[in-house]
Order: structure tokens, then C-alpha cells, then sequence
């Protein structure tokens, strides 16, 4: 069980849900792990387009691990969970209820609100980020992985909380000289960033930069090459489409060492192992 939470490094876009999206589903795809997505953004969600899209209606289908499809309930989800958690009845069992099915047993999605709340609703905005903490504890009960995309629109204190219990966090940060200096002066006195359960990812990751991971691990002191996700079109069409399941399974069939596709997947599949080698050595240190 292990709950492995991903940040941003600073205000800027970093591609840190792409990023997130394609390690999670490269792991149910590849591995034989039960593992959770939970969004906690209040703002459009990236994560429901890169699987559902905006018709609530959609069928989703299972792909590889199942004959059976899902109609989508829109009272499922945080909301739903917020509620159960008020109520002091949430367990792990009953989370399963206000998932959204990926891969049947393998990946499920738990995305943010966007709803504006009103007086005349049961529960606020406070109230859901309230939960998020207790959520994910009992998640962690259930699922193998818990994948946390911990959005800026959370209080410090909810997001302090949340990294606390985590037992990895994936800083995402640009391939850009400002904010590598940025990092590199934060990594000297912020405690996240100074502690072994944390691990620098660059997302949209261009291979051909002169800042590449050789460079700016050199650049950062950091003891292991830093992870990556690189820039995909495919990926990038893909998570606008709500088809990065269907994708990544197509990614399977792969064989030419040199189409830039296998590239892109051979790199998730690298960062997906040292964030698994990683868990492992720090549970080893228990």
C-alpha cells in the first residue's frame, strides 16, 4: 500500500497530471496492482478528459481486463464521499462505490468537483477539501496504489497534510533554467524537497534540450537521475480525447526501438520502475 502524491514546483504549468495520468496507467496496464486516481483540482479537470470527456453519459469500456462497460453516475465522487465521511460510515470497501472504472480491478479514477456550491446544498467546498485527507488514509487500506493529484486550489495546511502522509512525492517542475534555479535554491531549505521520499520529475520532457536529465540531475545534485515523461502528440491528442486507456494499450503492440511512440513509453515505463524501486528502498528503511 502506498500513497505516491504529485506537486507542482511552483504556480507554473508543468504538464504534472499528464505526467501522473501516464505513470498510473502504464502501472494498471503493466503491473498487477489495484491503484486509484483522486484529483483534487476545483477547476476544470484535466483528468476527466483524459478518460471521460464531458458527456457524464459516456460508456466506458473496460479494454484488456473486462467484457463489461460502466455508465458513469454523476453523483459519484468527492461529493458523494464527502458526505459518507461526515457521517463517520466511510471504509474502504465503500469508496469502490464512488470510483470511476478505468480497468476493471486495476485503475480507478475519483475526480474534483467543479460544481459551485450553494446554501441550500448539504455540503460546501470546505467541506470536500476537509475530506480529501480522510479519503485518501482510507483509501490506502484498499488499493495497492493511491496517486494523488494534489492541486494548488487546496489550503497549505490540507496540502502539508496530504504530503505528510504520503509515502512519495513527485515534484514536477519545467525544463527551464529559471525554474531549475528556482528548485535548486528551494531544495536547500524546504523539508519536501530535502527528504528521501521525494523525487524530481520533469514533465514534457524534450530529449533534445541541452537542459536533458543528464544535465539538470548534474545541476541539481541529485543523487539518482531525475525522472521524466517526455512530450507524446499522440499522448497530448489522446488526453483531449478521453482515449489514454485505448492508447496505452496500443502502446503494447510497439516493437520498432527507434518510433519516437516506443521512446515515450520506454521513458514512463523507466520512471514508473524507479518510482516502484524507490517505494520499495524507503519501505526497506522501516
Amino acid at each position: 500500500m502506498a500513497i505516491i502524491t504529485f506537486i507542482n514546483n511552483g504556480q507554473e504549468e508543468t504538464g504534472k497530471t499528464l505526467s501522473l495520468v501516464a505513470i498510473a496507467t502504464n502501472m494498471a496496464i503493466e503491473d498487477n496492482n489495484r491503484i486509484l486516481i483522486v484529483s483534487t483540482t476545483s477547476k476544470r479537470d484535466k483528468i476527466r478528459d483524459c478518460f471521460f470527456g464531458v458527456d457524464e453519459t459516456k460508456k466506458v469500456k473496460m479494454g484488456l481486463f473486462s467484457d463489461n462497460k460502466k455508465r458513469i453516475d454523476n453523483e459519484n465522487g468527492i461529493e458523494g464521499i464527502a458526505k459518507i465521511v461526515r457521517s463517520n460510515k466511510l471504509t474502504p470497501e465503500i469508496i469502490t462505490n464512488y470510483t470511476r472504472v478505468i480497468f476493471k480491478d486495476r485503475l480507478e479514477v475519483i475526480l474534483g468537483t467543479e460544481k459551485k456550491f450553494t446554501e441550500d446544498d448539504e455540503i460546501t467546498e470546505e467541506d470536500i477539501e476537509e475530506e480529501y485527507f480522510n479519503l485518501i488514509n482510507v483509501a490506502n487500506m484498499y488499493y495497492d496504489k493511491v496517486f494523488v493529484d494534489l492541486d494548488d486550489n487546496l489550503s497549505e495546511e490540507t496540502r502539508e497534510k496530504i504530503c505528510k502522509i504520503s509515502n512519495l512525492i513527485i515534484v514536477s517542475t519545467s525544463q527551464n533554467l529559471t525554474s531549475l534555479e528556482k528548485l535548486k535554491k528551494e531544495k536547500e531549505t524546504n523539508e519536501i524537497l530535502k527528504s528521501p521520499k521525494s523525487l524530481i520529475l520533469i514533465g514534457r520532457y524534450d530529449r533534445y534540450s541541452k537542459y536533458n536529465t543528464k544535465n539538470i540531475t548534474r545541476y541539481l545534485e541529485e543523487k539518482n537521475q531525475v525522472l521524466t515523461v517526455p512530450y507524446n502528440t499522440l499522448y497530448f491528442e489522446a488526453s483531449n480525447e478521453s482515449s489514454v486507456p485505448d492508447l496505452f494499450l496500443r502502446f503494447r503492440r510497439l516493437n520498432d526501438p527507434f518510433d519516437r511512440n516506443t521512446m515515450f513509453i520506454d521513458e514512463v515505463k523507466r520512471t514508473s520502475e524507479n518510482i516502484k524501486y524507490r517505494l520499495q528502498e524507503l519501505q526497506a528503511r522501516i
